[in-house]
């Protein structure tokens, strides 16, 4: 997995903008490295850090004479566009982009969101690094996703908590993941896991 997968934000109000970046802190792969609160040095922006992901209030674009949607679709067809959506916008603009994110998405769906987003660009074969994992690494990787401590992991497989450990330090090397929030995501993206065993 990609392990720079860098993020521009582009939203007015600081609060949203904020607690959006918030969801990436733990995540090795997915790094905000910009966040604007209007589209008047967006241009210059993208240009300049030539990002993965562009989330954005679409509504900016919408009303904007600076910068269209179609215009960065253009300059940058391997960037995701993202909607961060927090009132009415019309269906047919949302169409637009490569999925929305909702005002009331969790952490977890909002990962979930952006990984499948870049799997299914082809900017992220997640799915192919699954064949890096060893059976035992995606045996912990389960076990991780379903909410078992290393205690009970150990306790589940019959190997030793150092193991665990050492297994866990491996699959966080291979993905680029170390929150477990984002390992179930990763679980869950490469049908290791169903979603009614999580949290088990």
């Amino acid at each position: 997995m990609k392990t720079d997968n860098k993020i521009i934000i582009v939203e007015p109000s600081y609060l949203l903008s904020s607690g959006l970046a918030h969801c990436f802190d733990d995540s090795q792969n997915l790094t905000v490295t910009v966040q604007l609160d209007s589209v008047e040095r967006l241009h210059e922006k993208l240009y300049i850090n030539n990002p993965d992901i562009l989330i954005i209030n679409p509504l900016l674009l919408l009303y904007s004479d600076v910068i269209s949607l179609r215009q960065i679709i253009h300059d940058f067809p391997d960037m995701i566009c993202m909607a961060l959506v927090s009132s009415y916008v019309d269906r047919n603009v949302l169409k637009q982009y490569n999925d929305v994110i909702e005002l009331n998405d969790g952490k977890q769906k909002v990962i979930s969101k952006i990984y499948a987003s870049l799997n299914d660009s082809g900017s992220n074969a997640s799915q192919t690094e699954n064949i890096e994992l060893s059976n035992r690494e995606t045996d912990v990787l389960v076990a991780i996703a379903k909410g078992l401590t290393n205690k009970e992991i150990s306790e589940q497989l019959f190997i030793s908590v150092h193991t665990v450990i050492t297994h866990r330090k491996n699959i966080i090397k291979k993905t680029g993941i170390k929150s477990v929030s984002g390992l179930t995501v990763y679980a869950l993206l490469n049908n290791l896991i169903d979603e009614s065993e999580v949290n088990k």
